[in-house]
């Protein structure tokens, strides 16, 4: 076992984007004892029985500092063998392509990642709506999913981005949600679950998901 890594250890991946000592503590609130870590060791990730990639700021700098830090495979690898979940760029940088920057994602889920259209972010009344979308909106969920248990339907969390996933397959949409369009907030595929939202800040129903999310057994 890779130093740093314990028996059934959840790996946050530090690639240097994002709040990650929030997530981490939110996942050690409801981890019931087992060991959560923050690392940028590749090999801690492949031990690791658990991952999550989180992510805040811009999708160019976000897959150069997962590439400069040799982490893009163990992500890869991480999606494709063991439980999953990716948090805002943690659930951009799993499709094709970025109109942010025009860069390439990992191309793990078939889709793009786009920028809120600017002639139609208004409420019905016709108030115009700010991008980036921040603050707490709901989420409706589209399928069942373990990690959605005991999660109401329409449970607000809260969001900060000007980008949303736009997936191919409209069969792994788990979430939407609507800011001007309704957007893909959710998606989830054999042993990945990914989310625009925060679920780190997003009160009991951000902690419910990510206890869901560790007893999960896909």
């Amino acid at each position: 076992m890779a130093p740093g890594a314990a028996a059934g250890a959840i790996a946050v991946v530090d690639y240097g984007m994002g709040n990650l000592r929030s997530v981490a503590k939110a996942l050690e609130h409801v981890a019931g004892g087992r060991p959560v870590v923050v690392t940028a060791d590749p090999a801690v990730v492949a031990a690791a029985e658990r991952v999550v990639v989180p992510g805040q700021g811009a999708m160019p700098d976000c897959m150069r500092e997962l590439n400069e830090r040799g982490l893009r495979q163990a992500v890869i690898d991480a999606a494709a063998n063991k439980p999953f979940l990716g948090i805002c760029i943690g659930q951009q940088m799993l499709f094709e392509h970025s109109e942010e920057g025009d860069v390439p994602g990992l191309g793990i889920l078939r889709g793009q990642v786009r920028r809120f259209p600017a002639d139609r972010m208004r409420l019905p009344d016709g108030q115009k709506l700010k991008v980036p979308h921040m603050g707490w909106n709901e989420v409706r969920q589209t399928k069942s999913h373990p990690l959605w248990h005991g999660i109401a339907d329409g449970s607000r969390f809260y969001f900060v981005h000007s980008y949303y996933v736009a997936p191919d397959d409209a069969a792994c949409i788990a979430g939407t949600t609507d800011y001007g369009i309704p957007f893909t907030s959710a998606c989830a595929r054999d042993n990945i679950f990914a989310v625009q939202c925060h679920p780190e800040k997003s009160a009991q129903a951000g902690l419910a998901l990510l206890a869901n999310f560790i007893n999960w057994k896909p």
